[in-house]
């Protein structure tokens, strides 16, 4: 139920700014605005104190409670909305009296209708105030069954049921043996997603371990849990025989108490680091005896600060079947294509493998499946059916599957209200998506899910940070799972949502008419967020309070044109899965004036070579804060667009050679995300420097000229510009190895942890420790090296992750000119590539040199030997890998290198030879 306080937490602020005086409304409309502010302050805090409690659990009275809040609520904010997109347009000097008039009219008109809309809205309140207290909607105290707790199951399984955990209970119990640091010895938790067996794995080490201990306990954590009911919990385990904590309500002396103890105890289902900070960890400090504890979390934060975290995989393939089959034929035999008619009949083969493939590994999904076809063993078309089932809403049509939803509720509602939000808007995907994270993020901050309000007090957090925090406060909780491309640093860059979690969802936006995916029912009118999954035709319903629209596949080439203009509330419109005529014909953008984010694609475009135009009308969306063209082949952007677009924070050019940055950009001082894009003067290289918010930037040099003054000078000017970008994080820039990228850089950018250059002349005499103390990732591509590259390299603090190419290393050089690295070089550094074309590679790591490198790759240079490196100084490396040049002439070296590592005290592994003779 409170899925409605994502979307609406940005009314109450917009409500307060309309009493301002710069709005002029009129009194009697002043009073109805501080009346809707007040009471929707009560009505948000009733809606959250309703959203903790399972929908199932709410009598019907406050669920159309709750459902009729949410829609005048959405009423408002679109009144609002409207009014402020008419009343803030800038009074631009206009010498024709008739324009002013107009102006003036119109906003005249706007305050009059904002006024009749309120009173409208005031009324509607009051009869949702009487209602509210007429039927006591406050008292929130559900009369509900006690379900048995689905996790209790886990418990009582028979060892012989358990499939596939056997190598996942043995790490565990190794790292239980092997002990680690001082505040974290013998503690292992053990962290996934819900439904994935935790519960399982904790009781099996537990049983197989139990009998090394005389006091053993098992207890689990609740929600919201009593620190004193556990502990004494924990106690009665520990002594059976009626415990001395029996009448103590002192939770110093039950603490004390439980120290006593030589013991083993698991701790089930702990959901937040408080409970082990203000009980449990006191339980076992200054503990001298052998303890052994084990906790089970679904948060990956919470399982790190309390102990060594061991994250739980899905099941493998193989034990999928076993378990599948086995509980449904019997048979828990090896699983193939071999099928006997007593295990599984070959014609159920193709669904059993679809049915798997959407369980995905995930034990619970697997078993509560399986029981659903134990009594459908002959009938194909109901297998079938519960496979397409699976997708469409947990629980929706198959009742057996309830102990799965209960075990993902609990996760679901143990989220904050703004998370919520943002897991519930996951549903507009279609079923296996690759999410892009920075498009997510970016369609949350225009849905109004990223609030400022959430940053901390005092700190200046951008939408960007906020976003990531949301991104990767749902992937510790297990209810997102990475995907895509991994950076240097090991971030993902894409999540998926698991099959079973994306039912729960589905399910859960249905119940609160929150996303729709499916259109026909009778009830478009109420359709606020859309998304289409393979239709063949444009929409044409009217959709009068539609505020986001995504279109994946629509397999025919479309012009939006007579549809589109009627949905004049649209905040969100994504139309990258769509193929598009056409841009320019695309001008009635522009009078979408609600639009907050917007993509678009052209791949009809593509096939022919003509680059496309962006209409103009576009710079009329004053209200933007994401234009996404990587789908087009928009290769510049007309100034007329840009000027008008003040409130973008996120713009992405096309791919290839970028999308050419106009003359104008600095009036673009919101933006934080800057990817794709060209300069091609240095007087747009300089007003760069005007963006000062910037934290991602990709920018290319790409000029008419041939002149190699003319590029230093603009590469000098766009240098100048990173200077004065104080907050920038990540930088890539593409100079075509025509520029040295030299300039004045004063001031540390204290912010920046990955840089990439790309075909510099050379390295920049700006990459030094006193610039970039924080610089975490480099990548650098240049087309000569110095002598001193690799020593400046060496002194970067934090540099983790360094590749360094070269592409015509300096001819001067003679096969005894080392690179010598110092004892004290690359301190941090986890891999490194040097890609160093007929030049000289770092020789000789003395001892203390790169002490934490784990990868290493390098190209072979003529004149020199592997044995040259010294890798055993290199303590940590796990894996090398060589770059040659002739299959035979380096044979011997690559030997030569395969003995230091047979030699090393680790065993690297050594990747196979790669041969590569030009760049």
């Amino acid at each position: 139920m409170e899925i409605a306080m994502g979307p609406l937490s940005s009314l109450l602020p917009k409500l307060a700014k309309l009493l301002e005086d710069e709005y002029k409304l009129h009194e009697g409309a002043r009073k109805g605005i501080k009346f809707l502010h007040n009471e929707r302050e009560t009505m948000h805090a009733v809606l959250r104190k309703v959203g903790d409690v399972p929908r199932e659990h709410l009598d019907e009275l406050k669920r159309i409670w709750a459902r009729d809040v949410r829609e005048l609520s959405y009423d408002m904010d679109d009144i609002v909305d409207t009014f402020m997109v008419t009343v803030e347009v800038p009074d631009r000097p206009s010498k024709k009296i008739i324009n002013k008039l107009r102006r003036k009219v119109t906003k005249f008109l706007a305050r009059r209708e904002v006024a009749q809309h309120t009173n409208d809205i005031k009324e509607r309140a009051k009869e949702l105030a009487e209602r509210r207290d007429r039927y006591k909607v406050d008292d929130i105290a559900p009369v509900r069954k006690i379900p048995v707790d689905p996790r209790l199951k886990a418990l009582y399984t028979d060892a012989t049921e358990i499939v596939g955990i056997e190598e996942a209970k043995k790490e565990v119990m190794t790292m239980l043996t092997k002990g680690g640091d001082d505040q974290k010895k013998n503690i292992v938790s053990v962290a996934g997603f819900g439904g994935l067996g935790k519960t399982t794995l904790a009781k099996a080490v537990y049983d197989e371990i139990k009998n090394d201990f005389v006091c053993t306990a098992f207890v689990s954590v609740s929600r919201n849990p009593d620190t004193k009911k556990l502990l004494k919990d924990m106690l009665y385990e520990l002594h059976k025989e009626g415990h001395p904590g029996e009448n103590l309500d002192d939770i110093k002396h039950l603490i004390d108490l439980v120290q006593m103890y030589r013991y083993l105890i698991v701790i089930d289902d702990i959901w937040d680091k408080e409970p082990w900070d203000k009980v449990l960890g006191h339980a076992r400090i200054e503990n001298n005896m052998s303890i052994r504890i084990i906790t089970t979390t679904c948060n990956i934060d919470v399982a790190e600060h309390i102990g060594r975290c061991y994250r739980l995989k899905p099941l493998s393939d193989e034990s999928s079947e076993m378990l599948f089959y086995g509980r449904i034929f019997g048979s828990k035999d090896k699983c193939n294509r071999q099928f006997s008619e007593d295990t599984c009949p070959a014609r159920f083969l193709d669904v059993s493998e679809k049915i798997l493939k959407k369980c995905g590994g995930v034990p619970l999904a697997v078993v509560t499946t399986s029981s659903l076809l134990a009594n459908k063993s002959e009938k194909i078309k109901e297998w079938y059916d519960v496979c397409d089932s699976i997708g469409s809403g947990l629980g929706k049509n198959n009742p057996g599957m309830d102990d799965m939803r209960e075990i993902l509720l609990l996760s679901y509602y143990d989220l904050p209200s703004h998370l919520k939000a943002c897991l519930l808007y996951l549903s507009i995907f279609p079923e296996d998506y690759e999410i892009r994270k920075d498009m997510l993020i970016w369609r949350w901050v225009a849905e109004g899910f990223v609030q400022k309000g959430h940053q901390a007090a005092g700190g200046q957090i951008s939408f960007l940070e906020i976003g990531e925090s949301y991104f990767n406060e749902l992937l510790n909780r297990s209810l997102i799972q990475p995907a895509g491309k991994v950076d240097m640093e090991g971030t993902h860059q894409a999540c998926r949502l698991h099959d079973t979690v994306l039912d729960l969802i589905i399910q859960l936006s249905i119940e609160e008419s929150f996303i729709t995916t499916v259109l026909g029912d009778g009830m478009e009118i109420k359709v606020r967020w859309l998304s289409l999954h393979n239709y063949n035709t444009w929409p044409t319903t009217k959709m009068p309070k539609l505020r986001s629209l995504t279109i994946f596949k629509l397999d025919v080439v479309i012009d939006p044109t007579p549809y589109l203009p009627r949905y004049c509330l649209l905040r969100v419109l994504d139309l990258q899965g769509c193929r598009l005529k056409n841009l320019v014909s695309l001008g009635f953008l522009g009078n979408l004036t609600h639009l907050r984010y917007l993509g678009l694609s052209s791949r009809y475009a593509r096939i022919h070579a003509n680059p496309d135009q962006l209409p103009v009308e576009i710079g009329k969306l004053r209200f933007l804060q994401t234009l996404d063209l990587s789908e087009t082949r928009v290769d510049e952007l007309p100034s007329s667009v840009i000027t008008g677009l003040e409130q973008l924070v996120c713009l992405r050019g096309a791919p290839v050679w970028g999308t050419m940055l106009p003359d104008g950009l600095k009036n673009l001082t919101c933006l934080e995300v800057l990817e794709m894009t060209t300069i091609t003067s240095e007087r747009i290289a300089e007003e760069l420097g005007h963006l000062t918010k910037l934290r991602i930037l990709e920018v290319g040099i790409l000029l008419s000229t041939t002149e190699d003054d003319e590029w230093r000078v603009c590469a000098k000017a766009l240098v100048e510009s990173v200077g004065k970008m104080a907050k920038i994080e990540s930088l890539d820039i593409h100079v075509l190895c025509k520029a040295n990228l030299e300039g004045p850089i004063e001031e540390p950018l204290g912010n920046m942890r990955r840089l990439y250059i790309d075909r510099a002349t050379m390295v920049p005499t700006w990459i030094q420790p006193e610039l970039l103390p924080t610089l975490s990732c480099l990548d650098l591509e240049v087309k000569y090296e110095r002598r001193e590259d690799i020593h400046v390299l060496g002194t970067l603090p934090c540099l983790r992750h360094l590749r360094f190419k070269v592409y015509l290393a300096g001819i001067w050089q003679e096969a005894s000119d080392r690179r010598m690295v110092g004892p004290d070089a690359f301190p941090r550094v986890i891999s490194c590539e040097f890609d160093i074309h007929g030049g000289m590679v770092p020789s000789i790591f003395p001892l203390g040199a790169m002490p934490m490198l784990e990868y290493f790759k390098f190209r072979l240079s003529r004149g020199w030997t592997v044995d040259d490196l010294g890798l055993g100084h290199l303590p940590s490396l796990r894996i090398a890998h060589i770059v040659g040049r002739d299959r035979f002439r380096d044979w011997e070296a690559f030997k030569t290198f395969e003995h230091e590592a047979t030699v090393h005290a680790n065993h690297p592994r050594i990747e196979p030879m790669v041969y590569t003779s030009g760049v």
